[in-house]
């Protein structure tokens, strides 16, 4: 079962994954700006494009989907640039295929297993309401607030055509990916089984010395997941890390900063050779 994806260029492939409620159209206005290279933008099973099978989408579904993808695509050798549950799925590949990743580039995206405290109050008790037997089924598959939210309170400036995030969903069984995505969220202790595979790339990212990796930061929303805690988690604990700093936005900053994205992952790709 294939992955669609957009794709552009030749040269090196550089994969960007998005995350939950997303696809590959929020890239749109960041491929554009990268430069040189094969851009290639999946979307993940069930989501964007993509086939919809009776699965329970959980990681390692999303992990399996992407694997075969590469397979499929014979993709190697390539750098990957994730975003949320996209970061978390790169880092993941990189971890299991450390011969087949040249580098990594992430932002907003899940670095480490979380404690209920690590978040805001908010965000807790939002999450605490999804994974509700019943109440996380109206939120996210009946009334399709998940969706809808990410992309007018997710952003500093709401999205003024929520269409194209939408339409990848229009019934409450098409949610069904986007409500497995955020009861997955690792926050105290659970689920198990993704606070593992957590667990498992946090010891590639510690040891992985001769791959480089780009943190991009940004600021002023109360939304973003990567604060000034988290980002020093990262200097002290991700090997051959640099660091930028991309301006104001929320979570889903590829709406909000897309040109400094793009400049900030040509600046490093071409700093380290990667392309």
């Amino acid at each position: 079962m294939t992955l669609h994806h957009e794709e552009t260029g030749t040269g090196t492939p550089i994969v960007f994954l998005h995350g939950n409620p997303g696809s590959s159209y929020g890239w749109r206005n960041v491929l554009p700006h990268v430069g040189g290279g094969r851009l290639l933008a999946p979307d993940l099973i069930g989501m964007g494009r993509s086939p919809k099978p009776d699965i329970a989408y959980s990681f390692a579904d999303h992990a399996r989907h992407l694997d075969a993808w590469f397979g499929a695509l014979g993709l190697d050798d390539v750098v990957l640039v994730g975003h949320d549950w996209g970061g978390a799925l790169a880092f993941d590949h990189a971890t299991r295929h450390p011969g087949r990743v040249r580098g990594v580039a992430f932002f907003e995206t899940i670095v480490k297993p979380m404690a209920w405290d690590d978040v805001t109050p908010q965000a807790a008790e939002r999450t605490r309401k999804i994974r509700t037997p019943g109440v996380g089924e109206e939120m996210v598959l009946d009334e399709n607030l998940f969706v809808r939210q990410a992309f007018t309170g997710g952003v500093r400036t709401p999205v003024a055509d929520l269409e194209p995030y939408l339409a990848p969903f229009p019934t409450p069984e098409s949610r069904r990916p986007v409500l497995a995505w955020a009861r997955q969220l690792p926050l105290g202790g659970e689920p198990a089984e993704v606070v593992a595979r957590i667990e498992a790339y946090d010891e590639w990212l510690a040891t992985s010395t001769g791959t480089p990796k780009l943190l991009m930061t940004f600021e002023g929303s109360p939304t973003l997941l990567i604060g000034e805690k988290v980002a020093r988690w990262c200097r002290e604990n991700v090997a051959a890390l640099d660091v930028v700093a991309c301006g104001e936005a929320g979570h889903h900053a590829q709406e909000d900063r897309p040109k400094e994205i793009a400049t900030e992952v040509a600046a490093w790709l071409d700093r380290h050779g990667l392309r």
